[in-house]
This record gives C-alpha cells, sequence and structure tokens, in this order.
C-alpha cells in the first residue's frame, strides 16, 4: 500500500505596482491609463498589467457573455471593446470576486495584447538620472 501523495500546492503568484504610467490603446483610442497599474506574475506566463476600473473608460466597453475559469485567480468576465469605427471580442477581462490569492487584482482590467497596445512608462530613477540636480 502507498501513502496518499499531498495536494499539489497551486503556482505562487504576486501582484506588484507598477510604478509608472500604463497606457492600453485600441485603434488610436486610448481606453485606459493609468498611473496605479499592477502588474501580475505567474509561473508560465509572460507578466500582465492590470488597471484599476476607476482609470478605463468604460463607455468604449460593453460586457460581454464570455466567462473562463482559472484555478488560481477564480472566475474572469469578459469585455468587448468599441472606438475610433473598429471592436474587438473580448478584448478585456477582470476577475471581479477573485479568490483570496489574487485579491490584489479585483476591480483591474487586463487587455488582450494581441489586438489591444499595452504602453508602459517606468517613472524615471531621480536617483540615478545625472540631469537630476
Amino acid at each position: 500500500m502507498t501513502a496518499a501523495s499531498p495536494s499539489p500546492r497551486p503556482q505562487e503568484i504576486s501582484i506588484e505596482p507598477f510604478a509608472g504610467t500604463v497606457t492600453a490603446r485600441f485603434s488610436d483610442a486610448i481606453i485606459a491609463s493609468s498611473e496605479r497599474a499592477r502588474v501580475l506574475y505567474e509561473p508560465g506566463h509572460d507578466p500582465v498589467f492590470y488597471i484599476p476600473f476607476d482609470d478605463i473608460y468604460f463607455d468604449l466597453f460593453a460586457k460581454s457573455n464570455t466567462v473562463s475559469r482559472c484555478p488560481i485567480k477564480g472566475m474572469a468576465s469578459y469585455w468587448n471593446v468599441s472606438a475610433v469605427g473598429d471592436g474587438a471580442k473580448d478584448a478585456m477581462w477582470a476577475y471581479e470576486t477573485p479568490n483570496p490569492v489574487a485579491v490584489g487584482i479585483a476591480r483591474h482590467g487586463a487587455f488582450d495584447e494581441r489586438v489591444v497596445r499595452i504602453e508602459a512608462t517606468p517613472m524615471p530613477d531621480a536617483l540615478h538620472d545625472p540631469t537630476t540636480p
């Protein structure tokens, strides 16, 4: 008889504030911009920027019927975007009520980088900037 193996531990994720400005553009329109964005790091995946709902221009979005489930983060909802005469399905997603490990991205949206251009501009480092007096 073999002993039962312990259940696998969920992958570790980390959520950190981004020191700078993150701007999301679709079809040449700014659809979100924030100096309060967060970056989610998850093993095996590229880092993902999450922008607070307050900094997303929701008048350009319509919630879709699409949902997905991540065993770590929880249930994700999706939004379609429409701007400058163009549109894209499920261009943004959010974990509105994430699992406890991902609570740092609650009420934040992330964007599908295949259709939304993300620009992340780090805050200038005054300590190491030779032009700072």
